[in-house]
């Protein structure tokens, strides 16, 4: 098999694999312990409250990707909540069905509104239809005929709601390597005048309108421009042959270049914000482009590889194990496996192929900031990442912030308190762009 290098990225992958370790209790008090001893070491992904479900995967999925997007647009509390009551736990089929049921009655109301001339009625339908298609794509098999279909219909909705945004959500493809490198720009004023701008990049398992629920609300408030866009390995790109691969910099070069063509765009200016395996890639793009004048991770990833060889529940995921998982954790972390060209039943190969994965420090001159959930930084190896990241910098603009628990602000990505993140991460850069 071709080796492939891969960035620690999936947002489920790790909090899907490490379930497995604590599932056989034949003495309770001892497996509880090792339990503790094995979610410190290794699951740095898992949901630190419980949310919903009983399966792990699906909660902190329910939690962190459903019920974290309601701040921003991207859900109702009522509708999740029902989707939610009709799911059977743990397993794909059910998320699946009920979550595009819910999109295709979202989508007919926000078209009724835009029929009648209610375009802020619609818009608001229209951007949680698109999200629910979008949820409804999560443990989604590659062979599933409905995987291309959502993905394009998740997509076709968005657009539709993005052009009643004011200013209008813009769609761009870029051209890569024989593809498209599908994304969004929103600017922060119709004025036309060149402002500050924020890049976001996404990690293992996103789509570019995961991004749009992120973080765009709270950029086009403060005055920031906002572009995300699909890179190789992410949204449908794998059906394309176009996997992650260890130079994921020349893609963001070529949004750089997207982004840098337009008047709107301030040079000065430019942030590049990358999220779980988007916290190696920002830094990576920026040690090879001077044009990126701050770089955000959450959270820096130095190097992968040894990220994933210490984790002995990846290590063991063979076809036999993983196939006594349920289907929602199971369909995850062969998916994961794909993204990466991995094969889907050597799930071990993901340590392998992340070697390589890295950056270095030194040679990121830009200002950085590193943000990570307090229950993620609770691991070992995300600590010792995250001094190599922050004591390397080249810059002295350099920071580490540890968002807390308390404030429920603590899983991967922070997903569940979008409002915590973006106080982080626009205050301080706010103070790099001198506002």
């Amino acid at each position: 098999m071709k080796k492939r290098c891969v960035w620690a990225a999936g947002v489920l992958l790790i909090s899907a694999l490490l379930i497995s370790c604590t599932a056989e209790r034949s003495n309770i008090s001892a497996k509880n312990d090792a339990g503790q001893k094995a979610q410190k070491e290794f699951d740095m992904h898992a949901p630190y409250v419980r949310y919903h479900f009983q399966d792990p995967d699906m909660d902190f999925t329910f939690g962190s990707v459903v019920l974290g997007s309601i701040s921003n647009g991207g859900a109702e509390t009522g509708e999740a909540f029902y989707v939610a009551a009709n799911i059977k736990d743990g397993d794909a089929a059910s998320w699946q069905d009920e979550w595009l049921k819910m999109a295709a009655r979202v989508e007919a109301r926000g078209l009724k509104s835009l029929e009648g001339g209610n375009a802020i009625s619609a818009r608001e339908q229209l951007m949680r239809a698109s999200n629910y298609y979008r949820f409804g794509l999560l443990a989604m098999m590659p062979d599933d005929p409905r995987l291309k279909q959502t993905a394009i219909k998740s997509r076709e909705v968005m657009k539709q709601a993005g052009k009643l945004l004011d200013p209008p959500l813009e769609y761009f493809e870029i051209p890569f390597e024989g593809a498209m490198l599908p994304g969004y720009f929103r600017k922060a004023a119709k004025d036309g005048k060149p402002r500050k701008t924020l890049l976001m990049l996404g990690g293992g398992e996103t789509f570019a309108e995961d991004l749009i629920f992120y973080i765009m609300p709270q950029a086009i408030e403060r005055g920031y421009n906002f572009m995300t866009l699909d890179m190789p390995g992410q949204g449908i790109l794998p059906l394309e042959g176009k996997t992650f691969r260890p130079e994921m910099h020349h893609a963001v070069e070529k949004a750089v270049d997207y982004a840098l063509a337009r008047k709107d765009v301030d040079p000065a200016r430019l942030a590049v914000f990358g999220i779980s395996g988007g916290g190696g890639f920002a830094p990576q793009a920026a040690q090879h482009d001077p044009r990126i004048k701050a770089v955000i991770m959450n959270a820096c990833v130095v190097d992968a590889y040894p990220l994933f060889a210490s984790m002995t529940p990846v290590v063991t995921a063979t076809p036999e194990k993983v196939a006594t998982f349920t289907s929602f954790h199971g369909n995850t972390v062969k998916i994961v496996a794909w993204r990466w060209g991995v094969p889907m039943d050597n799930v071990p190969g993901l340590v392998e192929a992340n070697r390589g994965f890295s950056f270095e420090p030194a040679k990121v001159t830009a200002p950085a900031l590193s943000l990570v959930g307090e229950g993620e930084y609770s691991s070992d190896e995300t600590k010792r990442q995250q001094k190599l990241c922050i004591d390397g910098l080249a810059n002295p603009m350099k920071k580490l912030v540890v968002t807390p628990l308390n404030e429920g602000a603590s899983n991967h990505c922070v997903m569940e308190n979008r409002s915590v993140v973006a106080q982080v991460v626009f205050d301080w850069l706010d103070g790099v762009f001198k506002k």
